[in-house]
């Protein structure tokens, strides 16, 4: 491993540092920090020192059991970082040492260090924060994804986006904006759906006291919308094939209220649709670089140019990623949570 040291004038890389890495599931209560050994960066990777890290609701899963690490992926949750290169691995350029990055990973960013793939790292431009960069990879490259190459969207189509002003919500409203699609979406209470609305969503639905269903029918003259991005699963499958217009595309990404549900596959067939999904935590870190090279090319300059930017809810030290736990799991948060380290 090739420190950064003298090269930038930050100090060396300690051999231990402190990270959260909870060795029993439960609840937010596990969170606490301890004193880890510092990763290594591999061939093809670099050692980062974190700055900021995203929370996000597989971190929630991984801590309760729910979503175990896939095999070669650190046990310390972190899906997403922001910070400098300390220290780079054979066959990456020693250029990178010391510039700001933000990066998907497979795990391990509640920590003071931790390795990404050099590939999967995108400059962070002069204006954003470092909080602000770290909560960027995840959502980005979920709903780039998922709406735009699994989904195949085009400007001038419809989307429904089930949680509105969770993370993935609103990064589908940004990039709905500046791509050309009309966002619809649901959120749990007026508050949250005028802050959708504000955000630039065409119309925000509360799913406790209207049905969104209708609400969309009636939103689009009883035409329906091109995609549904759903997280939610269960007994909404059906109900988000009634939103489709037809040919429509249906893309499931998670399954919160439900990993089973019953299609009526003569509507699939006659309206034509679509009913694809995917997870991205453990694709193959080839299939990450295509995706983040895409990236890179077609949305970063809005990045840059300062276009996108996330929604931010809180920052909480990583000391207190229980409470930021907490948080997410109350469910009041707009936009993204963040846990923050010294830099």
């Amino acid at each position: 491993m090739q420190a950064d040291g003298e090269k930038t004038g930050t100090p060396e890389v300690p051999a231990m540092m402190t990270a959260i890495d909870p060795q029993v599931a439960g609840g937010p209560e596990v969170l606490v920090p301890a004193q880890c050994p510092t990763p290594e960066p591999g061939e093809g990777e670099v050692l980062i020192r974190v700055a900021a890290a995203g929370v996000n609701r597989p971190d929630v899963m991984q801590r309760q059991g729910l979503y175990p690490p896939p095999p070669g992926a650190p046990s310390i949750p972190g899906l997403e970082i922001a910070g400098h290169i300390a220290a780079v691995g054979e066959g990456v350029g020693f250029e990178m040492l010391g510039q700001p990055v933000c990066a998907l990973i497979g795990g391990g960013g509640y920590a003071q260090y931790a390795v990404a793939v050099a590939e999967h790292c995108l400059p962070v431009p002069h204006g954003l924060s470092m909080a602000q960069a770290a909560a960027l990879p995840e959502t980005l490259f979920t709903v780039w994804t998922n709406v735009f190459e699994r989904a195949y969207a085009r400007q001038g189509e419809s989307l429904l986006v089930h949680g509105g002003t969770s993370g993935i919500g609103t990064m589908a409203i940004a990039l709905g904006k500046i791509f050309g699609l009309t966002v619809f979406v649901t959120a749990g209470s007026d508050d949250k759906c005028a802050a959708a609305e504000r955000l630039g969503a065409a119309k925000a639905i509360n799913y406790k006291s209207a049905d969104f269903v209708q609400a969309i029918k009636d939103a689009t003259d009883g035409r329906g919308v091109d995609i549904v991005l759903d997280m939610v699963g269960g007994d909404y499958l059906p109900r988000n094939l009634q939103c489709l217009a037809e040919d429509g595309r249906h893309v499931s990404i998670a399954v919160q209220r439900g990993a089973k549900a019953e299609i009526p596959i003569w509507e699939v067939m006659r309206r034509r649709l679509t009913l694809t999904g995917s997870t991205l935590r453990g694709r193959d870190r080839e299939f990450k670089a295509m995706v983040a090279d895409e990236i890179a090319r077609i949305v970063w300059p809005h990045v840059e140019e300062g276009r996108l930017r996330p929604v931010m809810d809180r920052s909480f030290p990583l000391a207190e990623a229980a409470e930021a736990h907490r948080r997410m799991e109350a469910g009041d948060h707009m936009g993204k949570i963040v846990l923050t380290l010294s830099d």
